[in-house]
Parts: structure tokens; C-alpha cells; sequence
């Protein structure tokens, strides 16, 4: 059972990341489906951040954990704000259809990954990836004596402690900053907020390029910490950006919610390995079966929102909608 639990919170914060970045989006009124993309282009900026600095050093061993993080986390967040951008661009300054933009830009993060991840040197990923995964159990010995609280709770990376503290930051800045109220009233109604004085254009795009820096993480994240430095191929990462994407809905677009349906979203992703624990026994195409239940419990929750009707559980009124300024 306490593998079960660390497995789910270990696969969750790649959604958790992914739907951070996504809510921040949304909340400009911009519906981004090239999250499962931009994830893509976070792993790849991350892989080249890793590369770059392992290969700079004689002996892997002595790769310094706050020098190989900065590096990781700072390209992978600004190849996958590259992607970002271009999105920005395309709806934001072309007002070009969201939805045929955000898809198209998944496939173009996908396809892009897959072709320059073949050409990085992944030899020294296994080593960075165990520094990067460095837990508070490997650093202070002692927290072992905590038993089951410690494998449960602090035998992760830092990365997870990350997304979990962006969520929260996240939370409080959209409801408690001038900027955060700002950013939902152009999501509602950015005419009336550029009515009010505000630079629609300016926080759109700041909100697209955070929200997918955000998200990039997410694909650094899977590769590093949760695949120990193994590449497959993109359509994983792609699958999970997917999920964070109806993670947003599940969450009603806030992202302390997501910390919890997150995990709940990891404890139905891997429940098919873990499924013998609870007396159910599969084979093997019932438990590709049981990979659908968060997009099950998704849908479940999506009609639900839809029949309460409740404007705290509804998206921000522009969302998926181009803002035309002649229009006003």
C-alpha cells in the first residue's frame, strides 16, 4: 500500500504541473491545447540543459544538485515558453482559432521532441536523474526513524515539493494580488477590463508564457525524477498533458484543488499495476482498461459542473473566445 501511495504522488505532479500551467492560462480566457506539446518541449529543454551541464564536467560524480537543477529547470522552461509564444502569437496577436492552434502546436512539440532527443546524449541522464531525485531521506538519514510518514511523504525529489508550493503560490495569487484579479477579469470580460485601463495583450501574453514555462516542468519532471532519466518517446508526455489539461475541469480551475485531484488522478492511473492489493485480478487488457478511469471521473465531474451551474465551478466567461478591441 505504501508503494501504491508513493508511486501516485510520484506520477501526479507531472498533471499537477501541466494543470498549473494550464489554469493560468485559462484564466486569460485562453483555452490551450497545446499543453501536451509545450510538455514535450519542456522535456526536451530540460534534457539539453542536463546535457550541457554534465558534459561540461570531467566526472559526472561530482555534478553539483543546485547547479544541475538551475540549468534543467531554466531550459526547460524556456524551450517550452519558445512554444508558448508561439501560441501567444498566433491568438493573441493573429486571433487565430484557439482551438486549431493549441492542436496543431501539440503536434509540432511532439514531433520536434521526438526528432532532437535523438541527437542528445543521454548517457549521463541515469546519474543526473538520482541527483535530481535526491530526497530529504537521502540527505538527513535521521527522518528514516519517521518510518511510513517518511516513505510515504518525504522520499521524493524536490521537484515534487516544487509543484506542490506553485500550486499554493498560484492559488493565493490569483485570489488575494491586484494582478491575479486583474488577469480573472480579463478572463471574464477583457473588454470591460480594457475599458478599465488594462493591457489585455500585455497579460494575455504574460499568462500564456508563465502558464507554459510552468507546464514545461512537468515533461523535465517525468524524464528526470519519475522515468529515473529514461526517454520512450513523446506520446507518454503527450497522454499526461491530456490529463492536466482535464485536471483543469476537475480542479474548477483552481489550482489548490489540483494538489488533491492530482493525486487522485495518480491513485486511477496506476491502480491497474496495484489493482491485486484490493482483490481484483485482470488481464492485461482490463488493465489498459482501467487507465481510462481518470478520463472517466473526468467526464463524470464535467457534467456535473455543467448541471449545478454554479459560477464557482464554471470557466472564466471569455475562455476559447479571441478578444477584438474594434468590437467594444
Amino acid at each position: 500500500m505504501i508503494a501504491f501511495l508513493v508511486s501516485a504522488i510520484n506520477i501526479c505532479m507531472v498533471f499537477l504541473y501541466g494543470c498549473i500551467g494550464e489554469t493560468i492560462t485559462e484564466k486569460s480566457g485562453h483555452l490551450n491545447l497545446g499543453i501536451p506539446g509545450i510538455m514535450c518541449m519542456g522535456t526536451l529543454g530540460g534534457a539539453f540543459g542536463v546535457q550541457i551541464y554534465m558534459n561540461s564536467l570531467s566526472d559526472p560524480q561530482n555534478a553539483s544538485f543546485i547547479l544541475l537543477l538551475l540549468c534543467a529547470l531554466a531550459m526547460s522552461m524556456i524551450v517550452a515558453a519558445v512554444g508558448g509564444l508561439i501560441y501567444a502569437f498566433l491568438t493573441v496577436t493573429l486571433r487565430s482559432n484557439q482551438n486549431i492552434t493549441g492542436l496543431a502546436l501539440t503536434t509540432f512539440g511532439a514531433g520536434v521532441t521526438d526528432f532532437f532527443m535523438t541527437t542528445i546524449d543521454k548517457s549521463r541522464f541515469a546519474v543526473a536523474s538520482k541527483l535530481i531525485k535526491t530526497s530529504l531521506v537521502d540527505a538527513i538519514p535521521a527522518l528514516k526513524n519517521l518510518g511510513w510518514f517518511a516513505d510515504i511523504f518525504l522520499s521524493h525529489g524536490i521537484l515534487v515539493y516544487i509543484a506542490i508550493a506553485l500550486a499554493i503560490v498560484v492559488a493565493w495569487f490569483m485570489r488575494k494580488t491586484r494582478v491575479g484579479l486583474n488577469l480573472r477579469a480579463i478572463g471574464e470580460s477583457p473588454a470591460t477590463a480594457d475599458a478599465a485601463g488594462l493591457n489585455v495583450s500585455a497579460y494575455k501574453y504574460s499568462a500564456v508564457l508563465i502558464g507554459a514555462a510552468i507546464a514545461g516542468i512537468g515533461g523535465l519532471f517525468y524524464v528526470m525524477d519519475s522515468s529515473a532519466g529514461s526517454w520512450e518517446n513523446s506520446s507518454t508526455i503527450s497522454a499526461f498533458g491530456w490529463l492536466a489539461i482535464a485536471l483543469v475541469i476537475f480542479a474548477i480551475w483552481r489550482t489548490d484543488f489540483a494538489i488533491l485531484g492530482s493525486f487522485i488522478f495518480g491513485l486511477l492511473y496506476v491502480f491497474n499495476s496495484y489493482s491485486s492489493l484490493f482483490g481484483i485480478t485482470t488481464s492485461l487488457a482490463g488493465r489498459e482498461l482501467l487507465k481510462l478511469l481518470p478520463y472517466v471521473v473526468t467526464l463524470i465531474v464535467l457534467i456535473v459542473t455543467s448541471i449545478v451551474g454554479k459560477k464557482e465551478t464554471q470557466p472564466p466567461s471569455s475562455l476559447g473566445l479571441n478578444y477584438f478591441r474594434e468590437d467594444r
